[in-house]
């Protein structure tokens, strides 16, 4: 039996057992889905942009300093109508297959909308970074979200030249300024009534299942925001003796731990399983370093 055979059947054991799932995933697990430059077709979406500036990305196009609202619009709107006209993923399904009939809660810095495109029920998800389909007052002057999927959509029919008419370019109904999109990136980001529930939803599922057998199942997790998942999910399966966690990562499917002032990554799973940590976390972490697609199924 290789050594991911015996992952597998471990997991699928963990899986019955245990009493809920925690599931925390960051962007890698939509690339895995295929949301990604070639899945989202970012080449033939985004041509007359590349045409102008050499964007390699979706990413590196919406970090660009444009000249005028009008041209970042446009493009954040096509940017945007891309994620919301992609279909659900047999990923994203086959992780609901594995946990809709356990309890379970979801904790992501994901935008895209793909957990509600693929029958999860939101209720039970806490979205720390915004989404797609609402856009705030860039001051802001209130606490107040708007769903603009229809401007969107209108904005990328009425561009030309790469340019948006300057009457699309949103403005804050209270104060006049203009609008931004709800992906948090600075100190504007509003958190608003929602958000602060789902929060309390998150921080109550960790309080009521503490002392319960959870099962953490984290996907595609880095290090660009690590302290909203990655080490929380890590702090908590070590202080918890019932939780375990298996983390689906192709860069960074191992164990961190503290090495003097710097953090080190342990990859090896029979090294992590020599370590000596509190309450034996070393035998209750599980790095999966293979295909997530692949994996999901054989658990299924």
């Amino acid at each position: 039996m290789s050594e991911l055979d015996k992952k597998i059947e471990i997991i699928k054991q963990l899986l019955q057992d245990c009493d809920s799932v925690l599931i925390g995933a960051g962007a890698g697990l939509s690339v895995a889905a295929g949301l990604d430059n070639k899945g989202l077709n970012f080449e033939e979406n985004m041509k007359d942009f590349i045409k102008e500036y050499g964007f390699k990305d979706f990413y590196s196009g919406g970090f660009y300093p444009y000249k005028t609202p009008e041209e970042k619009w446009a493009y954040f709107a096509r940017y945007f109508m891309c994620y919301y006209n992609s279909k659900s993923t047999e990923l994203y399904e086959n992780i609901l297959k594995l946990v809709k009939d356990k309890e379970y809660f979801i904790i992501t810095t994901n935008v895209d909308g793909h957990f509600e495109k693929s029958g999860f029920d939101i209720s039970k998800m806490f979205a720390t970074q915004g989404d797609f389909v609402n856009i705030q007052c860039s001051e802001p002057c209130h606490n107040k979200l708007y769903e603009s999927i229809e401007l969107f959509k209108e904005m990328v029919a009425k561009t030309k030249d790469r340019k948006i008419p300057t009457e699309l370019i949103p403005k804050c109904p209270k104060c006049g300024k203009i609008m931004k999109y709800h992906l948090r990136e600075s100190e504007e980001f509003v958190e608003d009534d929602y958000w602060y529930q789902q929060s309390s939803k998150y921080m109550d599922f960790l309080k009521r299942n503490k002392d319960k057998k959870v099962l953490l199942l984290e996907f595609g997790v880095g290090f660009n925001t690590p302290t909203i998942i990655r080490f929380p999910f890590e702090k908590k399966t070590m202080e918890n003796k019932n939780w375990n966690l298996v983390r689906f990562n192709r860069e960074y499917s191992g164990i961190t731990i503290e090495s003097g002032y710097n953090l080190q990554i342990i990859n090896d799973w029979d090294t992590i399983k020599s370590l000596k940590l509190k309450n034996n976390y070393q035998n209750r972490f599980i790095p999966i370093s293979e295909d997530t697609n692949e994996v999901i199924r054989r658990l299924l």
